[in-house]
């Protein structure tokens, strides 16, 4: 089945960047967006931005700049750089893609979370 990998969470200093990637795996016959969502405990996930098949990219209001992200087709992978991080940008980082897995209907999948902390 599909699975979707994040990677590069971790601990940085307020000011620091993180690079986080997502790959997909499995039976993938297309692809169409992919994305990021975060979320602190006892909140709701919220959308961080969304990379379209053909790479247009649409991002939330609070990323004011200080994030980017980009897409690979070739690997089936999104990244997302993040610059000039604040303690509040600390939460779970979810990678999200909307799959063909079987050559027919488009479904939604999640990956397990990357965390990141933001804090000196």
């Amino acid at each position: 089945q599909v699975q979707l990998v994040e990677s590069g969470g971790g601990l940085v200093q307020p000011g620091g960047s993180l690079r986080l990637s997502c790959a997909a795996s499995g039976s993938i016959f297309g692809i169409r967006d992919m994305g990021w969502y975060r979320q602190d405990p006892g909140k709701q996930r919220e959308l961080i931005a969304t990379v379209t098949s053909d790479g247009s990219i649409d991002y939330a209001g609070f990323v004011e700049g200080r994030f980017t992200a980009s897409r690979d087709n070739a690997k089936n992978t999104v990244y997302l750089q993040m610059n000039s991080l604040k303690p509040e940008d600390t939460a779970v980082y979810y990678c999200h893609a909307i799959v063909n897995p079987d050559g027919h209907a488009y479904i939604d999948y999640w990956g397990q979370g990357t965390r990141v902390t933001v804090s000196s």
